[in-house]
């Protein structure tokens, strides 16, 4: 345990929980209750979110003796939307809230920051930077939400093993200066020369010299073999990074190299997506997304033993989410009692699904992260900002 991380064991038998459910167990116990409840997953603010974190979900309640229903991975929600539910005795359960709520508060975090990123960016490719920002620990699930949510590709490679892609990413400043000032051509024609040509030729091209400097040295070293060129500089020295990227725009199409695309990085966020889209070719997002704000979600009981007891500010019974068929718009879907008759309307889909019945995981109910992902890209074609 050299790296603090808590292992999947302690995580299955709930000792990454808040100690107040350990007491409660307790009482509940040592007083002969434990009723049958239904509990829901819900977020009351925000707007719109992508939904991530079910397969781990799922796992921690493998084998217990509850019914799950869940809205498939990558399903945008609004809030008051219920996206899990939980049916069964309160003590099956009651000590997983708050690893439950972890993986689906966290996961879905940064799966929605990549989406509403991928949304403003359009068909600009989007790659995932962002592990270094948090415990490595945590790559590979950084890199799934990432992907997940719609960005192009990732940079880690623990990350892009995991999900089974390729990593993506050229060369960092530490190998320009390993060649020294007024060796950047160097270190380019090495990287040229050293690594397969399937990775393409991206110079980072703001190290020692001004970025139009390094850019046109770039072209002048490699020539056709150039890709684009990446500029990461820091905000302490950017001014106008629009119009620093316009200029070296210019400067490439007046030499030839009108092919040589400009990627950009390094504090990226939705406002430098929207204002820097029309003019580059590629955006690395690392802090932004890696460490995007978690979904609030909660979880609640709302009925007790058949009956309605929900707690004040949420809505007792147990409930179905419909949707209309590629309407995707806060107050368009349809809330209503499981009980009720579904709505008439044959577009009308009910979002909740089986994901759990009787402890067992339903077998065609998917956690493939090429379907979450395609159903993301889908649905942002219709939701707005």
């Amino acid at each position: 345990m050299e790296f603090s991380i808590v292992s999947d064991e302690d995580i299955l038998e709930g000792k990454t929980t808040d100690i107040y459910f350990l007491r409660t167990e307790e009482v509940l116990r040592k007083k002969g209750m434990n009723p049958w409840v239904v509990a829901e997953v819900t977020t009351t603010g925000g707007g719109w979110a992508v939904l991530a974190g079910l397969e781990e979900a799922s796992h921690l309640l493998e084998g217990k003796n509850v019914n799950v229903y869940a809205m498939p991975e990558g399903t945008i929600f609004f809030p008051y939307e219920p996206v899990l539910r939980i049916e069964g005795r309160y003590l099956e359960f009651a000590r997983y809230e708050t690893p439950l709520l972890g993986f689906l508060c966290h996961e879905s975090g940064i799966a929605t920051k990549a989406a509403r990123i991928k949304l403003l960016a359009g068909e600009v490719p989007v790659i995932s930077f962002g592990t270094r920002r948090q415990h490595p620990a945590l790559a590979a699930i950084i890199e799934k939400c990432a992907y997940l949510g719609g960005m192009d590709g990732v940079s880690c490679v623990a990350g892009a093993e995991r999900i089974g892609i390729e990593a993506t990413g050229t060369m960092p400043h530490s190998l320009i200066i390993c060649f020294g000032e007024d060796g950047q051509k160097a270190a380019w024609k090495a990287f040229d020369e050293v690594i397969p040509e399937e990775v393409p030729r991206i110079c980072l091209c703001d190290t020692y010299y001004d970025e139009k400097k390094e850019a046109i040295m770039a072209a002048e070293a490699l020539g056709e073999s150039l890709r684009a060129v990446r500029l990461d500089t820091p905000a302490s020295r950017r001014g106008d990074f629009k119009r620093i990227i316009e200029e070296v725009r210019w400067e490439l199409d007046i030499r030839g190299y009108k092919n040589v695309g400009i990627f950009v990085s390094g504090g990226i966020d939705e406002g430098e997506v929207v204002e820097l889209r029309e003019v580059v070719a590629g955006f690395g997002v690392g802090t932004s997304v890696a460490n995007a704000k978690c979904i609030d979600f909660a979880l609640d009981i709302i009925e007790k033993e058949g009956e309605p007891c929900a707690k004040r500010g949420k809505r007792g019974g147990k409930k179905q989410v419909y949707r209309r068929k590629g309407v995707i718009e806060e107050g368009m879907d349809e809330i209503r009692l499981e009980k009720e008759v579904p709505p008439k309307e044959k577009d009308l889909e009910p979002l909740l699904k089986p994901m759990i019945l009787g402890g067992k995981i339903v077998a065609d109910f998917s956690f493939s992260l090429a379907e979450a992902r395609k159903r993301v890209l889908e649905q942002l074609k219709s939701v707005e900002m």
